[in-house]
């Protein structure tokens, strides 16, 4: 295997869940090196490409379909602060995690559809028929969690979501 294989299997096995473009940006390498090693190393089993809403990511084979899909959502910031808030609140009802995190309840709903939909997060029932949020796996998400940060751009997309809501829903007081 050559030096540039190596080294960009070693930064997907530390950045498990890492996308092309953030690939391509923390490498000193050109994108269409970058695409030739990838290729080599999905050919021989080295590396994994799963595809999550829109974009493909890289994973060393050891992670199971749920953590790849858990940790390609991580790396969105939104998705990310619903899962911590869990994390510290146990259990909340859907209006108090967005009120905490200063989103529209349509795009807490937009990521928790996902998060729902990869058994993350699991939406249970009260006495009074009322939907609560939780975590199915605190553990292995608390894992998780702790392997992966957004990235910038992926932090700017997510804000400019919320900014977007905000304007929204001013138009609609108003």
């Amino acid at each position: 295997m050559t030096e540039t294989r190596q080294e960009i299997r070693a930064h997907v096995g530390s950045n498990a869940g890492v996308h092309f473009n953030e690939l391509v940006r923390e490498s000193d390498f050109a994108p269409g090196q970058v695409q030739y090693h990838i290729r080599r190393l999905l050919d021989e089993d080295h590396l994994i490409r799963e595809e999550f809403y829109g974009r493909t990511h890289y994973y060393p084979p050891e992670y199971d379909e749920w953590e790849r899909a858990a940790l390609a959502l991580f790396r969105r910031e939104t998705a990310r602060e619903i899962v911590v808030y869990l994390i510290e609140h146990e259990q909340a009802a859907p209006a108090d995690v967005a009120d905490a995190l200063g989103i529209a309840r349509s795009s807490l709903e937009y990521h928790l559809d996902r998060l729902v939909d990869h058994d993350i997060v699991e939406k249970q029932y009260d006495e009074r028929n009322r939907v609560r949020l939780a975590l199915a796996t605190p553990e292995a998400t608390g894992r998780l969690l702790t392997t992966v940060t957004p990235t910038v751009p992926d932090r700017l997309v997510d804000r400019f979501s919320r900014l977007v809501d905000e304007l929204l829903a001013g138009t609609a007081e108003s």
